[in-house]
């Protein structure tokens, strides 16, 4: 390509007594991984040019030629026939020539009074805004997924755990409305973060505004922003924004890893508490033997793909001087990025959970295996008038009886409690089945059977 060419492709050539190499080409232009930013950059072009011809910046005549030229680009691009070159950087220079050669002087009179800073900014938020939306359906849909395995399972007894050790039985049912809590949070922090996305830049040209008598508030309602960003000079150069939805992004996925390792954990053979689906799993390419459970171990390798997006977003900003800067470019790759992990990640995982199947059989052995009422045998004692530390002391040298004998403390004869406190009775083998203990925590937040149920209507009402 000359050098007369080249410089012709560009906005700025004019400026320039040579041309761009052809490696800082390739090393400035984002039009290979912004492209993805062309419906959002046609959507915020089209209220721009609408508001300019509402103001009389542009004729009424060089708004249908824009609009017509929009729509064609919009087809071009659905059919995978229009032609992205690098030598035009980005996305928006892209659109903004083929306008041109589409419609003329009425697609140079597009860009009057915008700047590309504004326009990015706009762009990312119009896109991530959409994404949020999307995410927030994608966890919804976990949600409801979790639950109703839950409510099959409001019943099945499995150990709970602390420091990795049998602590005290609850209800599988009970377990998984852990994680729909986690995850309903995380659509709190989505809700909230769409907040400050959802904010219009555009106007606040490259960085202090224009001369032109435009009105933002015009295009924040016609491309749903609630409200435009106040300072041009923030509006243009800040991504906090975006390093918000990172966050949140990075608290989903810290959740899903939470959850994908506890899945490893009970579909291991030494544990086996559940199955999972044929499809979520892969063989072995030696052992003839093996079903293992790629996605949720991948998903828990990719939280820390999500968290070092975020810890590259914060990086990227710590330095900057108002105002727009190019390093700003470098923000796209991880958002994007981010944004199809998590919502790749909460799509499987929603179908895995409902290919989830549970061993109840497996799952109460072992919570009978860690003296998981020893609690319970305590608060006993205390509702009998025996001081908590007393109950506590009374029921560790039962337990260490039972370690020595190699029995369960169920399985002790009323004269064996008796030897540790003389106020057992009778009554004291109810509150020592695995049915009992969870069954006595019948409070809101508690994981009896019955709190399960009310837990599960909430989330449901929640839901819709």
């Amino acid at each position: 390509m000359t050098a007369q060419l080249s410089k012709k492709s560009e906005a700025w050539s004019a400026r320039f007594s040579e041309p761009v190499s052809d490696l800082v080409k390739r090393y400035t232009a984002s039009v290979f991984f912004d492209k993805r930013l062309a419906e959002v950059d046609i959507q915020g072009s089209l209220a721009h040019a609408d508001m300019l011809a509402a103001q009389g910046i542009i004729s009424q005549s060089d708004l249908q030629e824009i609009q017509r030229g929009m729509a064609q680009i919009q087809s071009e691009i659905a059919a995978g026939q229009f032609e992205w070159l690098l030598d035009l950087e980005d996305v928006h220079l892209n659109i903004e020539k083929r306008l041109t050669e589409l419609v003329g002087d009425a697609g140079k009179r597009l860009h009057t009074g915008r700047s590309r800073n504004d326009q990015v900014a706009t762009d990312i938020r119009l896109y991530l805004r959409g994404a949020i939306d999307d995410i927030t359906v994608l966890l919804r849909e976990l949600r409801l997924a979790l639950t109703d395995l839950a409510e099959q399972h409001a019943d099945t007894i499995l150990p709970g755990f602390t420091h990795m050790q049998v602590a005290q039985p609850v209800t599988f049912g009970h377990h998984m409305l852990a994680y729909v809590e986690m995850f309903g949070r995380d659509a709190e922090r989505m809700a909230d973060c769409r907040k400050r996305v959802n904010r219009l830049p555009l106007g606040a040209a490259a960085l202090a505004g224009t001369t032109f008598p435009i009105d933002r508030l015009r295009v924040a309602a016609t491309l749903g922003f609630d409200d435009v960003c106040h300072n041009s000079l923030d509006a243009v150069s800040d991504r906090d924004f975006a390093i918000e939805f990172c966050a949140a992004a990075a608290l989903v996925m810290t959740h899903v890893s939470r959850m994908s390792e506890e899945l490893v954990i009970w579909m291991s053979p030494r544990v086996g508490f559940i199955d999972i689906a044929d499809r979520f799993c892969t063989g072995s390419s030696i052992m003839p033997q093996k079903k293992n459970p790629d996605v949720p171990e991948l998903a828990r390798g990719k939280t820390g793909r999500v968290n070092g997006h975020l810890v590259a977003l914060l990086t990227l900003m710590k330095g900057q001087p108002l105002a727009y800067n190019k390093d700003n470019q470098e923000d796209k790759e991880p958002l994007f990025d981010t944004v199809d992990t998590v919502t790749d990640t909460l799509r499987i995982f929603a179908d895995m959970a409902r290919g989830i199947t549970v061993k109840p059989e497996a799952m109460r052995a072992a919570a009978l295996q860690g003296y998981a009422t020893a609690t319970d045998l305590a608060d006993y004692l205390v509702k009998k008038g025996l001081p908590f530390r007393d109950a506590h002391e009374a029921v560790a040298r039962a337990v260490r009886a039972c370690v020595d004998r190699g029995c369960d403390l169920a399985d002790l004869t009323l004269d064996d409690l008796r030897a540790f406190s003389d106020l057992v009775a009778e009554d004291v083998f109810a509150v020592l089945t695995l049915e009992g203990s969870v069954a006595a925590r019948d409070h809101v937040g508690g994981t009896a059977p019955a709190q399960v149920r009310t837990a599960i209507a909430r989330v449901r009402a929640e839901l819709g």
